[in-house]
């Protein structure tokens, strides 16, 4: 019989994040433990998904990513005899397999029947909607609108800095002017909304709460928002709460002079919902023909809108894109061909440089062009598409190897 309530079978209960934190901790330590003992654990380390691959998660959750930078790499690679066989069954007995992703990490997996796999993938999700939370990506990043429709409780995890950021991407997506205020001494005011009209523009004011379901808005909080519209002169104003309103609040917002809108997580449910149905899956249809033959038409040799990467994992090759759109935290590339200058006879090793022409025109399909997280780091621009970091082309022809 249980006691106090409790589901007799927690491992039907969904673990928290401190749970989940809990396995991945015990997971990291036997790991390190066993290269240690083996002389291996040089230069090595962990890190989240989310911090190091700063990308959308992939199908299957990724606990926790390995790094490595000398023998543990090669052990894995099966250059010590039963070293890689060993590492496999350290980590089937706990329920995870891994994947070799590149020459210096590995992604550790839940296996597919743990019942832990839908939990970590939750969390993965989490991490990347909440890394969304920009002034500026939800346009290229529809996840951000998508998530909070079908899981609109999921606002109440957001703090109350994001939360405003939500509603003020949501207004926007909305076709308002918005302005965010600067998240403290802003006067009682979250986000203003300004509609042009030609009969006199429509300034509205919304103010903000993420509270808990049983702290309900009173009285008091709708009458300070009409006190400041009616102040600035506003000709709507719209309270927005993660919880609910006092019977007194409904009661005073139905007889204000300056019209007030009492929302709730229902209803920004519902304004996310119609934001992602308006966002256009297919990014290439996002800029039209007629902007990308101008871009290329403008397009100089040493032109920062073209960047480049090097891919693969025991080869060398080039890929360059050109940046056919972008904003503070977020950008629009086109992969575009690369042209061959110099090799070695056989075409397997040499030089090659972007091919810029009519025929990148060809290339604006939903298959070539794709978003990238646009960041800052050391003064110099990047953009990341959660498998590839591109940078700006410097002009210098770029070595490809095939060997």
């Amino acid at each position: 019989m249980s006691d106090g309530g409790q589901d007799p079978n927690p491992a039907t209960q969904t673990p928290s994040d401190a749970e989940l934190d809990g396995v991945v901790n015990k997971l990291q330590c036997s790991i390190q433990e066993w290269a240690t003992r083996h002389e291996l654990w040089f230069d090595c380390g962990f890190q989240s998904y989310a911090d190091r691959i700063e990308g959308e998660p992939e199908e299957t959750p990724v606990v926790t990513i390995l790094y490595f930078n000398g023998d543990l790499g090669r052990a894995l690679d099966g250059d010590f005899h039963g070293l890689d066989m060993e590492f496999c069954e350290l980590l089937e007995r706990q329920g995870f397999w891994y994947e070799r992703n590149d020459s210096f990490s590995a992604h550790i997996y839940p296996q597919d029947t743990s019942p832990l796999f839908q939990p970590f993938l939750n969390r993965e999700n989490w991490q990347w909607v909440c890394g969304l939370i920009q002034q500026d990506v939800a346009d290229v990043y529809e996840e951000l609108y998508s998530h909070f429709a079908k899981r609109p409780e999921d606002l109440h995890r957001l703090n109350w800095r994001e939360f405003e950021t939500l509603l003020f991407r949501i207004f926007q997506s909305q076709g308002f002017t918005c302005e965010l205020g600067p998240g403290s001494n802003d006067g009682g005011i979250d986000v203003r909304l300004l509609q042009r009209d030609p009969l006199g523009d429509i300034l509205t004011l919304v103010q903000a709460k993420r509270y808990a379901p049983k702290h309900k808005i009173n009285m008091s909080a709708v009458a300070a928002l009409h006190g400041v519209a009616d102040v600035e002169a506003a000709q709507k104003s719209i309270f927005v709460t993660t919880s609910n309103y006092l019977p007194s609040a409904r009661r005073f917002a139905g007889r204000t002079r300056i019209p007030m809108t009492l929302a709730t997580s229902d209803d920004v449910r519902d304004w996310c919902r119609d934001a992602s149905e308006g966002i256009i899956r297919d990014k290439s249809k996002l800029v039209t023909p007629q902007a990308v033959s101008l871009l290329l038409q403008n397009l100089a040799h040493r032109d920062p809108r073209i960047v480049h990467t090097s891919i693969g994992y025991s080869v060398i090759m080039n890929q360059f894109a050109i940046i056919l759109k972008e904003t503070k935290h977020a950008a629009l590339l086109m992969v575009i061909p690369s042209q061959t200058i110099s090799d070695d006879g056989y075409g397997q090793r040499g030089y090659e440089v972007p091919e810029i022409g009519a025929a990148c025109l060809e290339r604006l399909t939903a298959d070539t062009v794709f978003r990238a997280k646009r960041s800052l780091y050391n003064g110099k621009v990047r953009y990341w598409n959660g498998q590839n970091l591109y940078s700006p082309w410097d002009g210098v022809p770029k070595l490809f190897d095939l060997y």
